[in-house]
């Protein structure tokens, strides 16, 4: 044991268990494919061999959502679609994330102006944590998503609690926008979270 005291004596690293636990989760992303329109193709070739996923830590694709903790809604919500979107998400463990992949995903797209069927945008269900413009997006933007994804899980706060002010804040903005949600388009009772 020697050899490894003399070897490591000078290497001490100085962190939280936050910063610790956020360093391993960022390049460890697991996203569940979840591809309902043209959205989707971009979003396979991402995953084909131009582009590489892998040094973003989401090169493997999951096809269960129990294995999974990054759900990649990507097309057209339906309202049929939305209950097996909310299944999928109850599914999914801790910590989970979303990312709205394209116009449609996010706000209903040219769709949800001529379509009775068409949820103006998976927040409806669901809460998303990244939002993708374009249709279909690129996958430079998706990159781009993930990039903001990676930043949002290292400044998460693990094992502090929040201060007052923090939780304050948090609680005005939900509140908010539970009341921009419900004047916008109410949801049947049976899609309502």
């Amino acid at each position: 044991m020697p050899i490894l005291e003399n070897r490591f004596e000078e290497n001490v690293v100085f962190s939280t268990v936050d910063e610790m636990i956020n360093w391993c989760r960022l390049s460890s992303i697991w996203p569940m494919t979840f591809g309902l329109a043209c959205c989707a193709i971009e979003m396979m070739a991402v995953g084909a061999g131009q582009y590489d996923l892998d040094r973003f830590g989401a090169g493997a694709f999951r096809a269960t959502p129990r294995q999974s903790d990054l759900m990649i809604v990507a097309g057209t919500v339906t309202y049929k679609m939305a209950i097996r979107i909310k299944r999928l998400y109850e599914q999914m463990p801790e910590p989970k994330f979303v990312m709205a992949l394209g116009v449609c995903a996010s706000a209903g797209g040219p769709y949800y102006e001529h379509g009775y069927h068409v949820l103006k945008g998976v927040d409806k269900i669901i809460p998303v944590d990244i939002y993708v413009p374009g249709c279909p997006p690129r996958p430079e933007a998706l990159f781009d998503g993930l990039l903001k994804l990676q930043e949002k899980i290292r400044h998460q706060k693990v094992l502090r609690r929040l201060t007052p002010q923090e939780k304050s804040v948090i609680d005005e903005t939900t509140r908010k926008y539970e009341l921009e949600t419900q004047k916008l388009a109410p949801l049947p009772k049976e899609y309502q979270a």
